[in-house]
C-alpha cells in the first residue's frame, strides 16, 4: 500500500507537531482533506464526517492505523503547516505533470477570499495570485500575498517557481509593472500587460506615437490588425484588435522596457440584439510580442480564463463563504479547493460541469479513484 505519487510531491512539507504527539499520519490528513474536498467538504467537519463514511475506501491508499482525526485535529494540524512549502509543493506537483508550457498563454491574476479576514486580530482577508495555463486549463502554481504587501511583490515570486520559458504571459493593470516585465524577457519568455491609469505617462506617449504613425500611414512591415465576431448571450461582439510595432528609442528612457515590442489596441464593440442599443471600448497593452494581431488577441482573449476559475471557486467551491480563518486554514483550502480544480478539470471519463462532477465523488467510490490516480497521469 503506498501513497498517491501526486502526495509525495508533499512529503517536503513539515509537519508542525511534535513526535509525542503525532497520532495520525500527516499523509494520512493531507489525502483526508483533498478526497474530502474533492467530493464537496466545505469545512473541517465536513472532512471528518467524510473520513469516517469513506475510511475503508481511504485504506486502499494510505493505512490510517488510528482512523479518522477529529475535525478539531484536522484544523489544528492543517492550519498550521507553511504556506511557503505547501505553495512550492503544489508548483512541484504542476511542473512534473506538464512537461512543455512552450507556446501556452499563462494568465496570472489575483482573488480575495473576501470573508477570511478577522477584525479581532486585524487579520486581512486572504489574497492569492494564481497562474492558469490556458492551453492546459489546469492551475499552475500560487503565491499568497503578504499582508503588508501586494500583488506587485507576489507576481515575481510565483513567476520564479515556474518554467515560462517559450510561453506568452499575460497580466492586468496591477501587474504592468517595469520589473516584472524585466523577469518575464529574461526568463525568455513574452508578455501581454494592461495599459491602464498607473501608467498614464506612458500610454500618453504611445499613444502619441499611434496617431503619429497613423497620420504617416501604417505599413505591412509595422502594422497588423485582425477581427473577430462573437455571437452569443443576446448580443454580438466584434473585437478589433491592432498591433503597430514602434521605436522604443522615441520613447523616455523610463519607458523602454525590457522586451517592448509593439503596442496593441483592442477595439470592442457591443450591439444588444433585443435593443439595438451599441457600446464601445478601447483598451491598451503593451507587449514583447513580434507583429502577428491574430496571436495578441488570442493571448489578450485567453487572459480571462482565469476569470472562469474565480468563479469555480465562488460558485462550486463557495470560497467566499468560507469563514475558515485560523493560522494559514484558509490559505490551505485554497490549495485544496484547486487540486480539486484541477483533478476534476482534466478528467475526461464524465462530461458534466464541475459542480456534477463533485456530487459524483462523494457518491462513487470508483469515479473518486479514477480523480485521485489521474493525478499521476495528466498531460
Amino acid at each position: 500500500m503506498e501513497p498517491m505519487t501526486f502526495l509525495q510531491y508533499f512529503d517536503s512539507v513539515t509537519d508542525p507537531r511534535i513526535e509525542r504527539c503525532k497520532r495520525h499520519e500527516l499523509m494520512d490528513i493531507l489525502l483526508l482533506s483533498i478526497c474530502a474536498v474533492i467530493a464537496g467538504a466545505e469545512g473541517w467537519e465536513d472532512i471528518e464526517d467524510f473520513g469516517h463514511l469513506k475510511l475503508d475506501w481511504l485504506r486502499k491508499y494510505l493505512p490510517f492505523k488510528n482512523g479518522i482525526p477529529r475535525h478539531d485535529t484536522i484544523a489544528r494540524v492543517i492550519c498550521r503547516l507553511k504556506a511557503d512549502e505547501i505553495e512550492t509543493a503544489f508548483q512541484a506537483w504542476m511542473s512534473s505533470l506538464i512537461k512543455v508550457t512552450g507556446g501556452d498563454v499563462i494568465a496570472i491574476d489575483g482573488k480575495t477570499a473576501r470573508r477570511s479576514f478577522q477584525t479581532k486580530d486585524r487579520k486581512t482577508a486572504l489574497h492569492t495570485v494564481s497562474a492558469w495555463s490556458s492551453q492546459h486549463k489546469l492551475v499552475l502554481g500560487q503565491s499568497a500575498v503578504d499582508e503588508k504587501s501586494n500583488e506587485i511583490t507576489a507576481i515575481p515570486e510565483l513567476l520564479s517557481l515556474l518554467d515560462i520559458e517559450n510561453s506568452i504571459i499575460t497580466l492586468d493593470a496591477m501587474g504592468c509593472q517595469k520589473e516584472i516585465a524585466k523577469q518575464i524577457f529574461k526568463e525568455k519568455a513574452d508578455y501581454v500587460l494592461a495599459l491602464k491609469g498607473n501608467h498614464s505617462g506612458m500610454q500618453a506617449e504611445l499613444e502619441a506615437w499611434w496617431h503619429k504613425a497613423n497620420r504617416e500611414g501604417f505599413s505591412d512591415n509595422n502594422y497588423s490588425e485582425f477581427i473577430d465576431i462573437d455571437s452569443g448571450h443576446g448580443r454580438i461582439e466584434t473585437r478589433k484588435c491592432e498591433q503597430l510595432i514602434i521605436d522604443t528609442s522615441w520613447l523616455s528612457k523610463e519607458y523602454r522596457w525590457s522586451g517592448l515590442v509593439s503596442i496593441l489596441k483592442l477595439t470592442s464593440n457591443v450591439e444588444e440584439k433585443a435593443t439595438g442599443k451599441q457600446t464601445q471600448e478601447i483598451r491598451w497593452y503593451i507587449s514583447s510580442l513580434k507583429l502577428d494581431a491574430q496571436q495578441c488577441l488570442h493571448a489578450v482573449r485567453s487572459h480571462w480564463q482565469v476569470e472562469s476559475m474565480h468563479w469555480v471557486l465562488d460558485m462550486t467551491f463557495r470560497e467566499d463563504e468560507s469563514r475558515i480563518r485560523k493560522g494559514n486554514g484558509a490559505l490551505m483550502f485554497n490549495v485544496l479547493r484547486k487540486i480539486a480544480i484541477n483533478l476534476l478539470k482534466q478528467d475526461e471519463t464524465k462530461k458534466a460541469s464541475l459542480a456534477r462532477k463533485r456530487k459524483m465523488a462523494a457518491l462513487d467510490d470508483d469515479f473518486r479513484s479514477v480523480l485521485l490516480e489521474s493525478g499521476i497521469k495528466m498531460r
